[in-house]
């Protein structure tokens, strides 16, 4: 059966791509879009107390199939994730030039320090350039700092390095910006820095991406997997994962991390390397 997190598809209607493949009364042509907020939630149904999925970053492109009263219906682009956001935080799609490589950086009404902050955009929020107003570039939306910025085609060389800049990040299911992640966010959002990319939970990355190997010595940058959890190795010994025991983003031994969430989650599934 298809993975609804990654299918949009309802009872009522479907992506007008899947026809002949899902089976719907009817199916739409979705209509491009992008985010023009710093983080929005993106959510299994349209009501803003329904747990958040994951999170869509600023300059994300955003696939709506419906709009109704308020709330739109439609896909992620980054990864395929399916859920309902506010109509309000998005606009028309544009083409980005830039990524953000700071952990955020805020968007002021003028080229000035002094300014006031209309929002805050996370890493790897992708905007679009209009002019250099160098040390601040103006965008749509304000000006940002250009220290933070690069070519939307550069990417970090380390992704561990970049998990690592999260450490005391607050938990939060569903995020993926330093104002609070998950465990697979922790990681998609590392990788997606370095230019790689992962699809959005746990199993699918467990499924997805890196080789399974055993009885070799752990290494930086191993990904290991429980049921429901992940994080990824700082070196030989040391892992680093956002969890619900801290509540946070935490480095700590991989073998009392294995010891207490054997007795929540069971055994590791297993352990891949990139």
């Amino acid at each position: 059966m298809a993975d609804r997190r990654i299918t949009p598809a309802r009872p009522d209607l479907a992506a007008a791509h899947l026809q002949g493949q899902i089976d719907a009364p009817r199916y739409v042509e979705g209509r491009d879009y992008c985010v023009m907020r710093g983080r929005i939630a993106l959510r299994a149904r349209p009501d803003s107390a329904a747990a958040q999925e994951t999170e869509l970053l600023y300059g994300e492109r955003f696939t709506v199939y419906e709009e109704k009263e308020g709330w739109c219906w439609g896909q992620s682009a980054l990864d395929g994730y399916v859920g309902y956001t506010h109509l309000v935080s998005l606009c028309e799609a544009s083409a980005p030039t830039h990524r953000v490589t700071a952990l955020s950086t805020p968007l002021l009404s003028a080229p000035d320090v002094k300014a006031s902050v209309r929002d805050l955009l996370p890493l790897n929020a992708k905007l679009h350039i209009e002019k250099d107003n160098s040390p601040f570039v103006r965008i749509r939306d304000g000006y940002v700092a250009l220290r933070h910025l690069a070519p939307i085609a550069a990417h970090q060389a380390d992704f561990v390095a970049v998990a690592e800049r999260f450490l005391g990040t607050p938990y939060v299911w569903g995020g993926k910006t330093h104002a609070g992640c998950d465990c697979s966010g922790l990681i998609q959002t590392a990788l997606e820095a370095a230019g790689i990319s992962a699809p959005r939970d746990t199993d699918m990355m467990e499924q997805q991406i890196g080789a399974a190997f055993s009885n070799r010595e752990l290494k930086r940058g191993d990904l290991i997997f429980w049921k429901g959890h992940m994080g990824v190795m700082r070196d030989a010994r040391t892992l680093l994962h956002a969890n619900a025991f801290h509540m946070e983003v935490f480095s700590e031994p991989l073998a009392e991390a294995i010891a207490r969430i054997d007795a929540i989650a069971g055994p590791v599934t297993s352990v891949k390397r990139l």
